[in-house]
């Protein structure tokens, strides 16, 4: 059984956490958890990362959410 890092981000790249957080949540459910348009507005991978990479509170509340249920996704996901 593969185990999971003590650091959820520890080797996880911006991309790899939207996405994964889309497979866990889908893009309407992760709109309504962090309010930002990039995930409300015709939303896509490659928008989310120009915002957030420019934006460090957009960044750190999606690596938060990410974090917080990172126990709960599969290892495949997370």
């Amino acid at each position: 059984m593969e185990q999971k890092p003590k650091d959820p981000l520890h080797g996880k790249t911006l991309e790899a956490i939207i996405n994964a957080l889309v497979a866990h949540f889908g893009w309407e459910e992760l709109g309504y958890r962090i309010r930002i348009n990039c995930f409300l507005e015709d939303p896509s991978v490659g928008s989310s990362l120009k915002f957030l990479r420019k934006t460090p509170w957009a960044r750190k509340k999606v690596e938060d959410l990410y974090v917080k249920f990172y126990k709960k996704m599969p290892v495949d996901e997370a």
